[in-house]
């Protein structure tokens, strides 16, 4: 399982009730299609966070890249129900910042440093 993170701030008119609506449809489609595993929202509580966190945590598990493969190919698919929706986010967010993370340490770097 990796873990692909977007950090968000909406625009200044934005509503972050109809942001969540909005994404929750387009991670609801991406899942139907096999594209992504479960994901999550976070708001920032009370203000509390250094200046370089943004407003929203997004959280995204997928298996593998292939998978995080098929979610930005299907991102980029010319079907107009796709766009639409990605398009209801996309259109609310100034700034995102994105990070992918794997679990550490991983099966693959266990079993090389096992064999020294």
């Amino acid at each position: 399982m990796n873990l692909y993170t977007c950090n968000i701030d909406l625009k200044q008119d934005a509503k972050a009730l109809v942001f969540s609506a909005a994404l929750d449809a387009w991670m609801s489609h991406l899942q139907q299609q096999g594209a992504i595993g479960h994901w999550r929202l976070f708001r920032r509580k009370l203000n509390l966070a250094a200046g370089v966190y943004r407003d929203f945590l997004l959280e995204v598990e997928v298996e593998d890249l292939s998978q995080l493969d098929r979610a930005f190919r299907l991102t980029g698919k010319p079907d107009d129900q796709t766009a639409q929706l990605h398009a209801r986010v996309h259109d609310l967010i100034a700034e995102a910042d994105f990070g992918l993370y794997r679990p550490f340490p991983d099966p693959e770097r266990a079993e090389r440093m096992a064999l020294i």
